[in-house]
């Protein structure tokens, strides 16, 4: 059982010595034991309200343990602020994937730490469920983990040539047709050569961690986490290219936009940005990678893929 905030034994694990003893001895430690996590930050989804007091309590264990907590919504900007400038070691993530996407925006930047702590329903990126946290730091504190490394991409918009927006994904970047029920024609090209001219609902450009998102439900396929590729994935494509590509990270993407009505962009699945005839999305690997605790090896991803197929936790099946 978790212990309790206010609970003397907390505080009986004390001194330092004794509170690792036993990890030491049944733990081997990863290659991470010169991180030093001094300074923390806890973030919550701004609209979920009830995982406040999660938060709290483990503000408190870390409060004991020494460590400088800063606590917060995802969208504080003083709270972004210290993980973007690197004042936070270590940020750990409370939600389900929406969350961790957004913590991988604010967190690349300086290359800190993500710990996601699962409240949602897939939890593809969190690591932990909300009982598992007590145990979860101390492993950190020792350093036995390991630090996964995720690709993300760089999607800079262009029209009449002038920068007009540039944004980073960890999941995708989807061009797609807007309001009007009809498709779009987009120009697509490879290194600055053409690569297809298709009509379609939209053309999802997919990271490896993107692949088990929108990417695979428009039949997109999907690739190891840790890999560096870009994928894409047309959507309900007419008379047009359909199958997907896996390219490598050294490519320069473009999509140019050729229609007469909307056009939007979205990046992992925040809100839509419009877009108009003759823009030019450049979509190339990001500079940044999120960075993800892990406890277990990289076999995870699969054995917990599997139990996931057929398993769409939003839908009510008949028994």
């Amino acid at each position: 059982m978790k212990p309790t905030l206010g609970k003397s034994n907390y505080l009986d694990r004390l001194p330092w010595q004794t509170i690792y003893s036993n990890l030491l001895k049944n733990k081997p430690l990863m290659p991470n034991k010169n991180l030093n996590f001094d300074n923390i930050a806890i973030a919550v989804h701004p609209l979920n309200r009830e995982v406040y007091s999660l938060a709290e309590e483990i503000g408190a264990f870390l409060k004991i343990m020494g460590k400088n907590v800063q606590m917060g919504k995802m969208d504080e900007p003083d709270l972004r602020e210290g993980i973007s400038n690197g004042s936070q070691d270590l940020l750990i993530a409370l939600g389900g994937d929406g969350t961790m996407l957004r913590a991988g925006h604010i967190a690349a930047i300086s290359s800190t730490p993500i710990l996601g702590i699962n409240l949602g329903s897939f939890g593809f990126l969190t690591e932990i469920q909300r009982d598992e946290w007590s145990s979860a730091l101390d492993r950190v504190m020792i350093g036995d983990f390991r630090l996964e490394k995720r690709m993300m991409l760089q999607s800079t918009l262009l029209r009449d040539g002038k920068e007009c927006g540039s944004w980073t994904a960890l999941n995708d970047a989807v061009i797609s047709r807007g309001e009007t029920i009809r498709p779009i024609q987009l120009i697509i090209e490879i290194n600055n050569r053409h690569l297809s001219t298709i009509v379609a609902d939209a053309v999802i450009a997919s990271t490896a961690t993107g692949s088990t998102a929108y990417a695979m439900a428009a039949g997109g396929p999907i690739l190891s986490p840790e890999l560096r590729n870009v994928i894409l994935v047309p959507v309900a494509p007419h008379l047009s290219i359909e199958q997907s590509l896996v390219l490598s990270e050294n490519v320069c993407i473009a999509i140019i936009i050729n229609t007469s009505h909307q056009a939007v962009i979205s990046i992992d699945g925040q809100s839509a940005v419009s877009l108009v005839n003759e823009d030019r999305i450049e979509i190339k690997a990001s500079d940044h990678a999120a960075s993800f605790i892990r406890f277990h090896d990289p076999g995870y991803f699969y054995r917990n893929l599997i139990p996931y197929m057929d398993q769409n936790p939003t839908i009510k099946k008949n028994v």
